[in-house]
């Protein structure tokens, strides 16, 4: 793990953004994020058109210079859709994610830092929850609320925070016994002083690797679920509902499934690309065999 204190925090993106300059694939996925965060933020300015504009006339039309990625089932510009959709996307993984990293990284912690009864109560209340699988408890959790966006972040953030607690608690375990928090407890610190700046700093890492790719996970469950109709209800240009509408016109309109699945594509291989680059900063015996390799 990379140690940022009495770091600035210039220095530590300096560092960062120098190794993703020696992994490729670390920067073409923060490259991907970029563009799709710009499209997302600039969507009303940067959109050709607007994503309910219909055109029956023109249904299932061949891309053309005017309409670069050609028309849905109900003449609506698919590239301004997608641009759209990336704001969807984006904005439902950021939620999700910061919601379930949140609870759990405070419960993990609780039961990793108090152990004995707590610990027990919280870790067998997880089990209990993680003998569901997550997408199915999702799809029923949004079968019965019916489909809509906060009925989805609720349904992803239901099972999504357990990851997060299981591995804050096994960092706190770990870290609890290095011998700078021996030390720490040696000098009198507090317990409180000895979590929020100790233990919490020297755990992070994992936490925002896993995050990194939780998102992609986000944007993969949304899809699905937009798939199977218990997403984001018409007309929201959902990646997923427009694969959903597509895939009833395969062979007569292909373009209709295949822009919206590279997208998805895109997004998931970018925040994987991305986390797997963070996850070889923060190791740092990783990091010394990747330079010996690389010399």
């Amino acid at each position: 793990m990379v140690e940022t204190h009495g770091s600035p925090r210039a220095g530590v993106l300096f560092s960062l953004s120098r190794h993703l300059r020696e992994d490729p694939l670390g920067l073409v996925g923060m490259a991907i994020l970029i563009l799709l965060s710009f499209l997302a933020l600039a969507a009303p300015v940067l959109a050709p058109y607007s994503v309910g504009a219909q055109d029956l006339s023109q249904r299932f039309a061949a891309p053309t210079p005017v309409h670069p990625l050609g028309l849905d089932e109900l003449g609506r510009d698919i590239l301004s859709r997608l641009i759209f959709g990336a704001r969807i996307s984006l904005f439902l993984s950021f939620v999700v994610v910061s919601s379930s990293a949140l609870v759990g990284l405070t419960v993990g912690t609780v039961a990793g830092f108090a152990g004995g009864w707590i610990d027990d109560v919280l870790m067998r209340s997880i089990d209990v929850l993680m003998a569901f699988p997550g997408i199915l408890l999702a799809i029923s959790l949004v079968a019965v609320l019916g489909p809509g966006l906060g009925n989805l972040v609720l349904a992803l953030c239901l099972i999504g925070w357990v990851g997060y607690a299981r591995l804050a608690r096994a960092q706190i375990l770990r870290a609890r016994e290095m011998e700078y928090v021996l030390s720490a407890r040696a000098a009198g610190a507090r317990s409180e002083r000895i979590l929020f700046l100790h233990l919490l700093p020297n755990i992070s890492g994992p936490i925002i690797v896993q995050a990194t790719v939780g998102m992609a996970g986000v944007i993969l469950s949304e899809a699905g679920l937009s798939f199977l109709g218990l997403g984001l209800p018409p007309p929201s240009p959902s990646w997923g509902s427009m694969l959903r509408s597509g895939s009833q016109h395969l062979f007569d309109a292909p373009h209709l499934i295949v822009y919206p699945g590279v997208a998805i594509m895109l997004a998931v291989l970018s925040f994987n690309f991305l986390g797997d680059s963070i996850r070889d900063w923060l190791d740092p015996k990783l990091q010394k065999s990747l330079e010996s390799g690389r010399g």
